[in-house]
């Protein structure tokens, strides 16, 4: 019997679905609206790369711990042909305070165009899966509460087993149930208050790193005014990014590269990436206003799942991009769903629950965790910004602060191993943080000493973006 599926979305999310399905035998027809990418080698092909549409395309991304995982376990080959690409991979544990065996904690450098064009490339070798481009879906064919195709934007019906929600943080499916007279379920929402500005490098020579990764995968800080960060990318490429409050006029002008550099070079660890020797510009400052935190559930009290609707990646939940765990929950999410339908006997309702409640296992943990940790965040940079009282630091859980596990992680190898493999999505942080035994040792580490140079004030800060003088 053929089980045709549709994924309306040929990004990181649809492309990881269409591999997943197609490897188990499903015809998979990916929909996307974009023309195609330009033709050649990954690592040629990302630079030439233009997608207007996609906000987050030309900003700094990475691959967790639990991508790849992932990939190590359900596609080897694509591992080892973004590695051909020019991407590499970071072992976390070389920024542990002493030694510490994980062999789970890597992390792949690379940018998100050429780790998509490689899963592209993977995906278009399959017998089974097709790529179209420059196709809309307008809406679903629906028999009740089951879908059983797309409606195009040319008006042609397209029926199928399965409908794969890819669009990204748009969310198109929600849309499509409320055309089709369908009930939605309500979504969470909260906001994460930051701004970004982003720009590549391309080292001036090859070689090592120009600085040591202090945040394993990272260099860089997230300090209580601004954030700042470097990560490695492919190919002796790699992004600064500055992090800062929204509605904070006087850091508006970090969209100026002068400006831009001026901060970069004031920030410890960030500031020998910023250096002219180690690395020339390979594209502008590119400003971007972080999306919400967005959790779209698939059910609540007023309405169920519709069956043979599957939404993943960015259209079920948006976290804080400063987490960088887009890319790798929308692969692992992805596998796990080719398994529920390949694998799943039932009828089409009872697929669809549990695929509901395995978007929910997926995504709510880590929404909850940037909830949390982005309201943290956000009192206390307005505070710096306005002058006012610093937020009170103890939780009402009892669960530690993220900022005091990871001044607890600077002297404790255990408290290092816990926070890098929340950060990198192998645990959970209800699994780590709230376990009494990690929290007495977060409460027992000794206060951390001041070592190297410091951030810079919010005066200071200040003054360097509004300088007129070139960087």
């Amino acid at each position: 019997m053929t089980r045709p599926v549709l994924v309306a979305g040929g990004s990181v999310a649809g492309l990881a679905c269409a591999l997943a399905l197609g490897r188990r035998g499903f015809p998979v027809t990916v929909l996307e609206q974009a023309p195609p990418p330009p033709e050649g080698p990954a690592q040629r092909a990302a630079d030439r790369w233009h997608r207007p549409t996609v906000a987050q395309h030309g900003h700094s991304h990475i691959l967790t711990s639990l991508g790849v995982r992932v990939l190590r376990d359900h596609a080897p080959d694509v591992l080892d042909a973004a590695l051909g690409a020019g991407a590499r991979l970071l072992d976390l544990t070389d920024a542990a305070p002493d030694r510490l065996d994980d062999d789970e904690l890597v992390a792949l450098a690379v940018r998100r165009p050429v780790l998509e064009l490689v899963l592209r490339q993977a995906v278009r070798s399959l017998p089974g899966v097709t790529l179209g481009h420059r196709v809309t879906v307008r809406g679903l064919s629906t028999a009740g509460r089951r879908v059983t195709g797309v409606v195009t934007g040319d008006g042609a019906h397209l029926p199928a087993y399965a409908v794969v929600d890819a669009t990204g943080r748009r969310g198109a499916w929600r849309t499509w149930l409320t055309a089709a007279g369908l009930p939605v379920p309500a979504e969470l929402t909260a906001p994460t208050r930051v701004r970004g500005f982003t720009r590549f490098y391309r080292q001036t020579s090859p070689g090592p790193l120009p600085g040591p990764l202090n945040r394993g995968n990272a260099a860089g800080g997230i300090w209580g005014h601004y954030a700042a960060v470097a990560h490695p990318a492919d190919n002796g490429t790699y992004a600064l990014t500055l992090g800062v409050p929204t509605r904070d006029p006087a850091t508006t002008g970090l969209r100026h590269p002068s400006a831009f550099t001026r901060v970069a070079r004031l920030s410890p660890y960030v500031a020998a990436w910023a250096d002219p020797a180690a690395g020339e510009p390979i594209g502008p400052v590119r400003p971007i206003t972080l999306p919400p935190d967005i959790l779209r559930r698939q059910a609540d009290a007023h309405a169920g799942p519709v069956a043979g609707l599957y939404p993943v990646g960015d259209s079920l939940c948006v976290t804080n991009p400063l987490f960088g765990r887009g890319m790798s929950l929308a692969l692992h999410h992805a596998f796990l769903l080719a398994d529920l339908l390949d694998g799943d006997p039932g009828t089409a309702a009872e697929r669809a629950e549990r695929a509901a409640a395995l978007a929910d296992r997926v995504y709510r943990p880590w929404y909850e965790h940037a909830v949390r940790e982005d309201a943290a965040r956000t009192a206390l940079w307005r505070a710096q910004a306005t002058g006012g009282p610093l937020p009170a630091t103890p939780s009402p859980d009892g669960r530690p602060a993220l900022a005091a596990v990871a001044a607890a992680a600077a002297a404790d190898t255990v408290v290092w191993r816990g926070l890098t493999r929340v950060l990198m999505g192998l645990d959970t942080a209800e699994d780590v943080f709230d376990d009494e035994v990690f929290r007495k040792r977060v409460r027992s580490a000794p206060a951390p000493v001041a070592r190297g140079p410091l951030p810079p004030t919010r005066a200071e800060l200040v003054r360097a973006v509004s300088c007129e003088e070139p960087a």
